[in-house]
């Protein structure tokens, strides 16, 4: 069925391929936060592991909205794990119970996020003309602002 936005059958297109590299960055950032949750240690065990739990149930909620955004403007979302690690921006390391380190890389992917949807505003609005596009990137960014900030105030 064709869908009539006010954008282009080709602009929706590129849109729903950046969108999942998006989604696929939000399930792979997704896991590895579950993944620190699971195997975390030290003194402060209970705070961290609770930590991590609020963030990966708002990252399962961003994963969510990006996968029904893509279906919303006609296109499907990648989410088999084969199609996301291709598709992925993040890299996945070593296992580590160090808190520090699980909490530098999941910074370090969250501004990764970041920097990737402030590229995404300008392009969604610019060069594929869909002002909601750049409005939908520009709030998922300030989500991962937000987690960001509150990762980096671990790590003082």
């Amino acid at each position: 069925m064709k869908i009539e936005i006010g954008v282009s059958a080709e602009n929706t297109k590129q849109i729903a391929l950046e969108l999942n590299k998006v989604l696929a960055d939000e399930l792979v950032v997704y896991a590895k936060t579950r993944n620190s949750h699971w195997n975390i240690e030290g003194a402060n065990f209970m705070e961290l592991h609770k930590f991590y739990e609020g963030q990966y149930e708002e990252l399962e909620e961003f994963g969510d909205e990006v996968a029904e955004y893509i279906r919303s403007i006609g296109h499907y979302a990648e989410g088999r794990y084969a199609d996301v690690l291709k598709l992925t921006h993040l890299v996945e390391s070593e296992y580590s119970n160090d808190q520090k380190k699980q909490l530098k890389e999941l910074l370090d992917d969250h501004e990764t996020i970041i920097r990737n949807l402030r590229r995404l505003i300008d392009e969604f609005d610019e060069k594929y003309k869909d002002k909601g596009a750049a409005d939908f990137a520009t709030q998922l960014m300030q989500k991962h602002l937000k987690l960001a900030w509150m990762i980096r105030s671990y790590l003082k």
